[in-house]
C-alpha cells in the first residue's frame, strides 16, 4: 500500500523571529495527532531551514537514533561528549543518543542551512545494555559526501537509509520491505509499479504517484516498486525498515 503525504500538510513549527522553519511530517513538541506519531521504526522527519547564526539551544535527547541530511549551507554540532563537528551538504550524521546526550546545533555558515533530521526509535530485536535496544553511552558519526546508492545502515535498528540522485526518466529500484519511507529532498519524482508517464509534463501513469520537493511517500509491504526522476533530477531518501518500535 502506497500513500501520499503532501509537503503542503506538514505542520509547520519552527520560530519565524528567530530564523527558524520547521515542518514536521509526524507528530512532534506541541502537535500531536494520534494517528500520525510514526511510521515503521520512523518517528520524526523533520524539515529545517535556518537563517544565518540561527539555531536549537542545548536541549537533551535519550534513547533515539538521529540522522541528519544536510542539503544547503553548513550545521555545526557541539555535544555534552565535548564532540563538536560542522556537517555540510551531501553529509550524513548520525547521533546515537543512548541513554542520553545534551547538544547544540546551529547554522555556522554565511548563507541559509537546510538540513532533513530523522528519528528513529531502536527496533524490539535491537541489542544494548539498556534492554532496549539502546547503547548506554552515546555515539557519533559523520559520513562525508556519501555516494549516491550507497546504504546507510542505523545501528541498533532494522533500518538502513539510500541515497538516490536521479536525472529525468532514470529509474532506481525502491527496495522491498515492510516499511519504506520515501521522502523527496527536491526535483519530482514518480514512484510505484507500472509504466511511467511519457514525459516531464503528463501525469503519473496507472500505478505510479508524483511526488514533488517535501512530499513523501509511505508503502507498507513495498514490493517490485520503482522510482524515476520525472521533469529533471531529483533526489530522495529511501528508508527500508524491517521491524516497528520496540517500547519497553
Amino acid at each position: 500500500m502506497l500513500q501520499v503525504w503532501r509537503g503542503s500538510d506538514r505542520y509547520r513549527g519552527g520560530d519565524e523571529a528567530a530564523g527558524i522553519d520547521t515542518r514536521h511530517a509526524f507528530s512532534f513538541s506541541g502537535f500531536y495527532d494520534p494517528d500520525n506519531v510514526g511510521f515503521g521504526q520512523l518517528v520524526a522527519c523533520n524539515e529545517e531551514r535556518l537563517a544565518p547564526g540561527a539555531g536549537f539551544p542545548e536541549h537533551p535527547h535519550r534513547d533515539v537514533e538521529i540522522v541528519t541530511w544536510v542539503v544547503e549551507g553548513e550545521l555545526e554540532h557541539i555535544d555534552s561528549t565535548g564532540r563538536t563537528s560542522r556537517v555540510r551538504a551531501g553529509d550524513v550524521q548520525r547521533m546515537g543518543a543512548g541513554s542520553g546526550v545534551r547538544h547544540i546545533e546551529r547554522n555556522a555558515g554565511p548563507g541559509p542551512l537546510c538540513f532533513v533530521q530523522m528519528w528513529l526509535v531502536p527496533g524490539s530485536s535491537g541489542s544494548g545494555t539498556d534492554g532496549r535496544g539502546g547503547s548506554g553511552e552515546p555515539e557519533y558519526e559523520v559520513v562525508h559526501g556519501i555516494a549516491d546508492g550507497t546504504p546507510f545502515a542505523v545501528p541498533r535498528t532494522e533500518a538502513v537509509m539510500h541515497v538516490r540522485r536521479l536525472a529525468e526518466g532514470e529509474r532506481t529500484a525502491v527496495p522491498d520491505a515492510a516499511w519504506v519511507y520515501v521522502h523527496v529532498v527536491r526535483g519530482v519524482a514518480e514512484i510505484g509499479s507500472g509504466a511511467a508517464a511519457g514525459d516531464g509534463a503528463s501525469p503519473a501513469g496507472a500505478g505510479r504517484q508524483r511526488l514533488a520537493a517535501g512530499d513523501a511517500a509511505r508503502i507498507t509491504d513495498a514490493r517490485d516498486l520503482d522510482a524515476h526522476g520525472a521533469g529533471g533530477p531529483v533526489e530522495m531518501l529511501m528508508w527500508e525498515m524491517h521491524a516497528e518500535p520496540g517500547y519497553g
